[in-house]
């Protein structure tokens, strides 16, 4: 069967899409989505979305990483959704969609940028060298001397396989400070298992972190990832954090048909 697929990216994250509206799509198959998503014998991505009908809201977002599974809330490609659901004249400028971890608003604007609401984060975990959140995915969030050099592979790894994640692992965020509301960062990703361009979720968890952590007073933050810029704005009430959006450009790539 012939399948048309597209191709985004936001900030270098990227994914292929497919409009199964009509439910064609073997979404159990885990062996075809790995390959589709394969850099040399597929297409080649970090994820692989699905864009579904829903009943209460403009369409459902089905989210699998790299590895075939089925996976937690991503940010990116929630952002990349939103502008592939643009393109098919699903949406307009404004939408609401569900995922995973429930239900989204996120808007379009003119030039591009996508600004994407995100769940509402009040349980965090504060130790001496770390913090620990679920922004719709978990991520450990941790400073580091000298970032540009920082082996993210190999230290992403150790934690996310190590004993204080378990079986689930998390996915892992090295940062460094740059001034008051701007923060670099790299992110080893689980279910792709190596370090990515960028990570929605990611950004999100670095932004809270380091405001619930005195890093910074700022509520509208600049991050600096490896395959561009995001901004991150949320409200604080008391030790909760509402009101979060991830701000961003989801970039259509290409599109085009292959053999499933």
């Amino acid at each position: 069967m012939q399948v048309e697929f597209y191709k985004y990216q936001g900030t270098g994250n990227d994914f292929v899409m497919i409009d199964n509206r009509s439910g064609f799509f073997p979404k159990e198959n885990v062996q075809l989505v790995a390959r589709l998503c394969d850099r040399r014998f597929g297409i080649g991505a970090d994820g692989l979305i699905l864009l579904e009908n829903d009943t209460e809201t403009d369409f459902k977002m089905v989210y699998y990483n790299s590895d075939g599974n089925q996976s937690s809330m991503c940010g990116n490609g929630g952002r990349c959704l939103v502008a592939f659901a643009k393109d098919l004249n699903v949406i307009k400028d404004n939408c609401t969609f569900i995922a995973t971890d429930g239900l989204h608003h996120a808007s379009v604007a003119n030039d591009g940028i996508v600004s994407l609401q995100m769940i509402d984060v009040a349980d965090i975990k504060k130790e001496a060298d770390y913090t620990f959140m679920n922004t719709g995915s978990p991520h450990h969030v941790q400073l580091v001397e000298d970032l540009e050099h920082y082996n993210v592979k190999e230290n992403g790894a150790a934690l996310r396989y190590g004993s204080l994640y378990g079986k689930e692992g998390s996915n892992i965020n090295f940062v460094k400070k740059i001034n008051e509301d701007t923060f670099s960062l790299r992110t080893y990703e689980r279910g792709v298992e190596d370090e990515t361009l960028a990570c929605g979720t990611g950004a999100t968890a670095v932004a809270i972190a380091m405001n619930a952590t005195g890093q910074t007073n700022a509520s509208s933050i600049n991050l600096n990832v490896e395959g561009g810029k995001l901004a991150v704005s949320f409200d604080k009430i008391g030790d909760q954090f509402t009101n979060v959006f991830l701000i961003g450009p989801a970039e259509f790539v290409f599109k085009g048909q292959i053999e499933i």
